[in-house]
């Protein structure tokens, strides 16, 4: 975390939190304390802190458990979310009630109060799309604030109150929206109206105290492909350093599909760079390409601005990319089976419904993997004797044996983007504790080597970070080439 004047000047490491696991949340409407989450898995979640600003000695919350929280305007009740359901509750966590549950497939964050604190506004993400919502802090009367203002919704999110509380701020579309605040807790609402138009990605405002300012953070979206290399233990431009990720290769290694960051188009390529050729067009991004083993077909899994996910193959020669005839609105992460016969999938990322399935492509026949429901982000072996994948909150990576029938336990974490070495004797994986860190397990005694630390490391994509391997088994990422920096705009009311 760092800090920065509001007159300018290049931002500081801040010590107000002591560790690397505690997620800013906010700061109290005197400024005198900052909310923090002692934060574990995916979302990440854990025990609610809060911090003087100016010195003296953190205390927890009560014993809540929180996604995000938010302190209401004048200082006396807090609104927090631990997933699908929303909370207020008095400061010291007492007296906490539910007002809000969604599906559990759905996921509450930046829960805001009203300036008279009789409603509050949030965020319902799958952390592809949002929208935002509404409830009362009375009782439980969560609806849409927008409904039908896209169809589907275009990631409204993110929202704050203007310093008097005319204006109730959001963004949308790369851009900052306003809509002028109703005078009652009723289901109509005014037009917004976008009060940007900026090249820029504008995100996280933030009003001034005296109301004549409004501080944005400005982006670029653009990447650098690198590969770490484990001898020199440096990394250097891989691919000509494009702007690409989930760079995967063909059995025979002559050949690369990756995907174009931030298009989110998928193309092919000669490991040289040359013969590019673009498979998908459309508007949808794709996700984690894999050739198989004959290098005739890849697969991927695109996501629709609904949220649904479904699993598609093309060609490397190019043509339409075909959906398998596969009944599950959250299909995700294909991987193929040695011989190529069959793709396993799971569903999505904290769903505790998700399962391991295979399809077979010559049967169309679906099976689940005993013993999967949770788990999610499975990973073949290269010799078809395992399985990796992540439990629902990404916190434990655990290993299924087709030899013995059974599932065991490689580690405990925050854990992400597995991936098998050629050889099948290393798994990698990203240990997101902390700054961070790489880690390969050694499948034959489970020893864990720490490979890099990610405490440098500027990783970009459009999930923040992605790992894949080179032929050689480096470590590919995406670092960071785009800009951020923050801005204070002139606030004028519309």
């Amino acid at each position: 975390m760092e800090e920065l004047s509001v007159t300018g000047g290049e931002p500081r490491k801040s010590t107000i939190l002591p560790s690397a696991n505690m997620r800013p949340l906010a700061l109290s409407p005197d400024g005198s304390e900052l909310l923090a989450a002692e934060a574990h898995g995916v979302p990440p979640k854990g025990p609610l802190w809060s911090f003087p600003v100016l010195g003296g000695s953190p205390h927890r919350i009560g014993d809540l458990e929180v996604l995000d929280a938010r302190w209401s305007p004048d200082g006396k009740m807090l609104a927090y979310s631990t997933g699908s359901d929303l909370f207020v509750a008095k400061t010291d966590g007492t007296e906490s009630r539910k007002v809000a549950s969604l599906k559990v497939t759905d996921t509450i964050i930046n829960p805001v109060f009203s300036p008279d604190v009789t409603f509050l506004r949030f965020d319902n993400t799958n952390f592809t799309v949002s929208s935002l919502w509404e409830t009362s802090v009375d009782h439980m009367d969560a609806h849409p604030l927008l409904p039908g203002w896209t169809k589907p919704p275009d990631s409204e999110c993110c929202s704050v109150w203007s310093t008097d509380g005319k204006y109730f701020l959001y963004q949308s579309k790369g851009q900052i929206w306003s809509i002028p605040r109703k005078r009652d807790f009723v289901r109509s609402t005014h037009k917004p109206v976008q009060l940007t138009s900026s090249p820029l990605f504008l995100q996280s405002f933030l009003p001034s105290k005296d109301g004549k300012k409004l501080f944005v953070v400005g982006q670029t979206f653009r990447g650098q492909l690198t590969r770490y290399d484990l001898k020199s233990r440096h990394f250097e431009p891989f691919l000509g350093g494009i702007s690409a990720e989930f760079a995967a290769f063909s059995k025979d290694k002559q050949w690369v599909a990756y995907v174009a960051y931030p298009e989110g188009n998928l193309w092919r390529s000669k490991v040289d760079g040359s013969e590019r050729l673009q498979l998908t067009s459309d508007a949808n991004p794709v996700f984690l390409p894999r050739w198989s083993p004959d290098g005739k077909k890849i697969v991927f899994f695109e996501i629709f601005p609904d949220g649904r996910s479904a699993i598609n193959e093309v060609s490397p020669d190019g043509g339409s990319p075909r959906p398998l005839t596969i009944d599950d609105p959250h299909s995700q992460d294909p991987t193929w089976s040695s011989d190529g016969s069959k793709i396993m999938f799971g569903g999505s990322s904290g769903d505790p419904a998700s399962t391991v399935r295979t399809f077979d492509f010559t049967t169309h026949q679906i099976q689940t993997l005993p013993g999967s429901t949770g788990l999610y982000s499975p990973r073949w072996s290269p010799n078809g004797r395992y399985v990796a994948a992540m439990s629902a909150d990404s916190t434990r990576l655990v290993l299924f044996d087709f030899k013995t029938q059974k599932w065991s336990e490689l580690t405990k974490s925050t854990l992400g983007w597995m991936c098998w070495s050629n050889s099948g004797q290393y798994l990698f994986v990203v240990d997101s504790t902390g700054t961070g860190a790489v880690l390969k397990i050694r499948l034959s005694d489970r020893t864990i080597q720490r490979v890099f630390d990610l405490k440098d490391v500027s990783p970009t994509g459009y999930w923040g970070f992605s790992l894949t391997l080179s032929p050689d088994d480096s470590p590919l990422m995406l670092r960071n080439s785009g800009t951020q920096d923050v801005y204070a705009l002139d606030w004028e009311a519309p």
